[in-house]
């Protein structure tokens, strides 16, 4: 989602060329592949097929396959995007070799060393030449840090271009159909994040929750490989029987899940960009995290932090069904934000 504004930008500048590669560590063919055809993505020139692994040794092995190649093709700079352990270790590869590195979404900050992610951001931002953040927290955060004011832009969100290019196409999906759904009558839920899912207290409290909300308002569950085998491990089969109107389905498409995102009453999530999505969207979200990277889907978007603890949520989600959300889009969120991006690269980079 990050990547297609960005390579399809690049291609309408005969001056720019580009080698995507992909290093494979979503590797899911209903989180990978699927993506990649629905957005219009080129096929990789490269797939490093790295796959999934401990932290260290998913880092470890994508640095070992991704050296060789920017030592070969001597590139005048390496982007990437997000958080990801992609991101941290091509970061390292690159700038151990003396290519400037440029990082997208950058600046975001949870406060929350414990999560992966903000790791992954803290290091590769340190380390890069030229950050476009999304939000104005990342530039402050970016500046706070250090980081010289000519190597921050401004410049929106790459998530954000990728929703609104394809909403017309989105709008013609039959998921609601399939599934039996009705516009604004069912919630959207998603869970993958380890402090949710692999803590079996929390895990379970979360599910309580939702055991309430179902009640109420048919759940539509997405559910992540991850999440699904907690679920039998930890043995919470019996809950989930117990609550006809949570439906777990398969992963799905990115055209599908967003028809779901803008259908919905309302979205419970863990994740980062679906906070983003359903600003822009205008769909109420209640965020299942103690701390959010994205503060400004809460200053100025649709999106409440309402922590683990199931009675806050199950008191969010009342508060949230009974009344109406002032939100506005953020500044910059215009669909943009590559074309942005790419101009300022091209400027820099001569």
């Amino acid at each position: 989602m990050k990547i297609a504004p960005l390579t399809q930008e690049m291609q309408t500048h005969p001056d720019v060329d580009f080698l995507l590669v992909h290093t494979g560590q979503h590797y899911d063919e209903k989180m990978s592949d699927l993506f990649f055809r629905q957005l219009g993505l080129p096929k990789p020139d490269i797939n490093l097929e790295i796959g999934s692994a401990s932290h260290a040794v998913q880092t470890a092995e994508i640095m070992k396959a991704f050296e060789p190649i920017v030592i070969q093709e001597k590139p005048d700079a390496v982007l990437v995007v997000g958080d990801v352990n992609s991101t941290i270790a091509c970061g390292m590869v690159s700038v151990k070799l003396g290519i400037p590195l440029i990082h997208v979404e950058a600046g975001l900050r949870s406060g929350d060393r414990s999560m992966p992610e903000e790791i992954n951001r803290i290091l590769t931002d340190s380390i890069s030449d030229l950050l476009f953040c999304t939000e104005q927290s990342g530039v402050d955060n970016l500046i706070r840090e250090g980081v010289a004011e000519d190597k921050a832009y401004m410049v929106g969100n790459v998530m954000i271009d990728t929703l609104l290019k394809n909403r017309p196409r989105f709008a013609e999906s039959a998921i609601l159909d399939e599934l039996h759904l009705e516009p604004q009558a069912f919630a959207v839920l998603t869970l993958h994040r380890p402090s949710n899912v692999d803590d079996r207290d929390v895990f379970s409290g979360l599910l309580d929750a939702l055991g309430e909300i179902q009640q109420d308002l048919p759940i539509v569950f997405p559910i992540h490989p991850r999440t699904r085998n907690r679920l039998g491990e930890f043995g919470f089969q019996d809950k989930i029987e117990q609550m006809p109107n949570l439906r777990m389905i398969d992963p799905v498409g990115y055209l599908d899940f967003q028809q779901l995102l803008s259908s919905a009453r309302l979205v419970l999530t863990d994740s980062g960009g679906i906070q983003e999505e359903t600003t822009a969207l205008g769909v109420p979200c209640l965020t299942l995290r103690a701390n959010t990277e994205r503060p400004v889907t809460v200053s100025h978007g649709t999106n409440k932090l309402v922590g683990m603890d199931p009675n806050a949520i199950v008191s969010a989600y009342r508060e949230t069904i009974s009344g109406e959300i002032a939100a506005q889009v953020p500044p910059l969120w215009d669909g943009h934000a590559a074309e942005r991006i790419v101009k300022i690269i091209r400027e820099r980079l001569g």
